[in-house]
C-alpha cells in the first residue's frame, strides 16, 4: 500500500541488484509477478500500491525507490 502521502515521488520496484536500476551496468528492475497501481496520480495517491506474487524459485530480491538511489533494501525470497 503506497497510498500515504509519505511516498509522493518514491516509486517502490524490484530488482536481483541491490540499490536496483541505480547500481549501473547491467542493473535491471525485475518484474515477474509485479503488479504496480499508481491510484489517481502516482505513489502517495489513494489507490496506489505495488504487490509482488514471488515465483517459486525466485532469486533474492531488491526493493528500491527508483527516483532515490540508497532507498531500499534486501527484500529475502523463499
Amino acid at each position: 500500500d503506497q497510498s500515504d502521502s509519505s511516498n509522493a515521488g518514491h516509486p517502490l520496484r524490484f530488482s536481483t541488484t541491490a540499490n536496483g536500476t541505480h547500481a549501473g551496468y547491467g542493473a535491471s528492475e525485475y518484474t515477474t509477478g509485479v503488479t504496480v497501481a499508481n491510484g489517481s496520480s502516482g505513489p502517495g495517491s489513494s489507490g496506489a500500491y505495488t504487490e509482488i506474487t514471488v515465483a517459486v524459485g525466485a532469486p533474492t530480491l531488491h526493493y528500491y525507490c527508483t527516483n532515490h538511489s540508497g532507498m531500499g533494501g534486501q527484500a529475502n525470497t523463499p
